[in-house]
């Protein structure tokens, strides 16, 4: 395992994060399309993990790509782990907090904007500061 500036045992996270944010951040789940709170979310801030509180994503890089999740066409330097994923059969790149390993979503290379990427994150795995 890796070794992260913020490192919990399972248990330490499940009590933190509850069920619902354990099954995302610490078990590479997926919330449901169109679930999430921050899907149709376009205030000022930045968008920070939501197990460690590290920043992510300004709120100026997020987008509505009516996928169903929260999209990003850039995440703050140095703040995302990139990870191939090749579950259920696909060939992916997994997105995780930098700081605490924490599954974030995944990215891709089709966004419309002009950095041609696509950070698709579970609302569950972020918080939103003003």
């Amino acid at each position: 395992m890796k070794d992260y500036n913020v490192n919990k045992s399972e248990a330490e996270w499940k009590e933190q994060l509850g069920l619902e944010r354990y099954k995302i951040l610490r078990q590479k789940g997926t919330e449901f399309p169109h679930s999430g709170k921050y899907n149709m979310h376009f205030e000022e801030g930045t968008y920070v993990c939501g197990a460690c509180g590290e920043p992510l994503f300004a709120s100026n890089s997020k987008f509505n790509s009516h996928c169903g999740w929260p999209s990003f066409d850039e995440a703050l330097p140095g703040k995302i782990e990139y990870v191939k994923d090749t579950s259920h059969g696909m060939i992916r790149t997994e997105i995780m907090c930098a700081n605490c390993g924490g599954h974030l979503g995944h990215v891709f290379d089709d966004g419309p904007t002009q950095t041609g990427q696509r950070y698709c994150v579970n609302s569950l795995s972020v918080d939103f500061k003003e």
